[in-house]
């Protein structure tokens, strides 16, 4: 049996410039080998593309990174939506599209040249306590007087949002190139007014296996971003934040918002393909 896969270039403000996604189609393979299947492809999320068990979803989604399944996560929600529509998919909804994935039922619309998602709920807001701070602080290695603002963003990942007080400040952090146990920072400054883009955005998590990671371009931490920006009055109205631009990378994410944040952006199909899979055995080419 063959599995089918599309690699999707998201948030790209051009041809691989955003964040590659590896979405798998076809197959329900078990759980171990969609694990083993997203280390083999390498990249910072796999989505496997499943027939919807809720009545109101268009498919459901299941997100793994290097090391863990997510219940939610934001390059790879677009990117799923992008692959789902290119192999034909119609939504109820002209237009609009429902994702069922871990964190329950996310709504999508198609804008103009862009997908955008409506972001969800936080699973965990406010302060941080001085430890994970002590911590956070460590592994950025920067002084604690640098932080304007600290607070939990956690809608899946398990984000803490860090703000500083300018874009500079955000693309000159040299961050620990490893750290021990499983953590996902998330990094926040502006930039000066009247420019393409209002803020800049950095992601830092553990690979689990010690090593620190910067993601390329990140929905879900966009997504808490947008509210924390709207919810401080930092933010009024749409805006656009680049990401990746230390790893030379053009990310652009466009947040608007009408009654929900809908976290926006540019997807294309780089490469499609097919994988053998062996399901029947439960054991693949990537155990």
């Amino acid at each position: 049996m063959t599995a089918r896969f599309a690699l999707i270039d998201v948030f790209h403000d051009g041809a691989f410039t955003g964040n590659p996604l590896a979405v798998v189609s076809g197959v329900e393979p078990d759980t171990a080998t969609m694990q083993a299947m997203a280390r083999w492809f390498n990249l910072s999320e796999t989505v496997f593309l499943l027939p919807p068990t809720d009545r109101q979803a268009d498919y459901r989604a299941r997100i793994f990174t290097l090391a863990h399944e997510l219940p939610f996560a934001g390059h790879p929600t677009l990117g799923a939506c992008h692959a789902w529509l290119g192999s034909g998919g119609r939504p109820r909804r002209p237009g609009r599209i429902v994702q069922e994935c871990g964190a329950g039922l996310v709504p999508i619309r198609q804008d103009r040249d862009r997908l955008a998602f409506a972001a969800p709920p936080l699973l965990r807001a406010g302060p941080v306590d001085a430890a994970t701070m002590r911590e956070i602080v460590a592994v950025l290695r920067i002084a604690p007087e640098q932080v304007v603002e600290a607070r939990w963003c956690d809608n899946g990942p398990g984000w803490v949002g860090v703000m500083l007080a300018s874009a500079a400040e955000v693309l000159a952090v040299a961050p620990a190139r490893r750290h021990e146990g499983r953590i996902d920072i998330g990094l926040v400054g502006a930039h000066a007014p009247g420019g393409e883009v209002a803020w800049e955005i950095r992601t830092l998590f553990d690979d689990g296996a010690g090593a620190l990671v910067e993601d390329p371009v990140t929905g879900s931490f966009n997504a808490a971003v947008a509210g924390w920006l709207r919810e401080t009055g930092r933010a009024a109205g749409p805006y656009v934040a680049a990401q990746g631009t230390t790893l030379g990378r053009r990310g652009r994410v466009f947040v608007d918002y009408d009654g929900a944040d809908w976290i926006g952006g540019r997807t294309l199909t780089v490469a499609e393909g097919t994988l053998p899979v062996d399901l029947g055995s439960r054991r693949s080419l990537f155990a």
